[in-house]
């Protein structure tokens, strides 16, 4: 019996860590052919060479989505070595949370352009291809935050918002007609570097006070949450996941 992914092909953005990591490298060793797609090309050499020795077919390709020349180039890349694309996971995605009083302009800016332009780009390279094959598979990560905004994140718990809405619409207009299933993985907090990347110290703080002792959802949960989803019988769409840690309250 073959793996559940055998002859599938897929991208993921943001793999050089974290959930895009976790989800590229698990969806590699259920059968698909993976382009690892993320802005440092080491990270994403060293996992294509560690697939490599489990005798698994992966590429790396330096990707900024906020660049749709960069994303285009990554789409033909993935083309000319596997042949087709037939899941995206658009995972890429910045966190510089602070007081919207604060007028960070540029920070709103940079998750407006990565979290929400990104996710453009990368919709817009594949879906010529999927449209002609009529099958395929996109799926955004969003978060809790495109549920329900939180004080000091209202700017990225905007863009979530942004993705979800746009994986909705997708979903509305590919899904009958086109064949392209469409769907948005929503988590909480997850163990990764992004939280450690916020500038806000009093953020940082307070949410390694909040969660001392309480167990963090690990990339690896997100992982298997997208598998299931781009595993689910061809008639069945799986729209939303929203996937929390038992300890989360909120």
């Amino acid at each position: 019996m073959g793996l559940a992914l055998d002859g599938r092909v897929a991208i993921v953005t943001g793999a050089s860590a974290g959930i895009g990591e976790a989800t590229a490298l698990r969806l590699a060793r259920a059968g698909a052919r993976v382009a690892f797609a993320a802005r440092r090309l080491d990270r994403l050499e060293a996992s294509v060479a560690q697939l490599a020795t489990e005798g698994l077919d992966a590429i790396a390709h330096r990707t900024d989505v906020t660049s749709l020349d960069d994303v285009e180039a990554l789409v033909d890349a993935t083309k000319e070595a596997f042949g087709r694309v037939d899941i995206l996971v658009s995972n890429a995605g910045v966190m510089p949370t602070s007081p919207i009083a604060d007028l960070r302009v540029d920070d709103w800016k940079k998750m407006v352009d990565v979290n929400i332009n990104g996710v453009l780009h990368t919709v817009a390279a594949v879906l010529p291809s999927m449209i002609e094959q009529t099958s395929g598979h996109i799926v955004t990560i969003g978060s809790v935050a495109g549920r329900r905004p939180f004080p000091l994140g209202t700017v990225y718990s905007a863009t979530k918002f942004a993705v979800r809405g746009l994986a909705w619409g997708l979903h509305l207009e590919l899904g009958a007609r086109y064949g392209i299933r469409v769907t948005d993985i929503q988590p909480g907090l997850v163990d990764t570097e992004l939280l450690g990347l916020v500038e806000y110290e009093p953020i940082r703080e307070g949410m390694a006070k909040g969660w001392e002792g309480k167990r963090q959802l690990q990339p690896v949960d997100i992982a298997e949450t997208v598998l299931f989803a781009v595993t689910a019988p061809e008639h069945v769409s799986v729209s939303e996941i929203l996937v929390r840690p038992v300890d989360q309250s909120t």
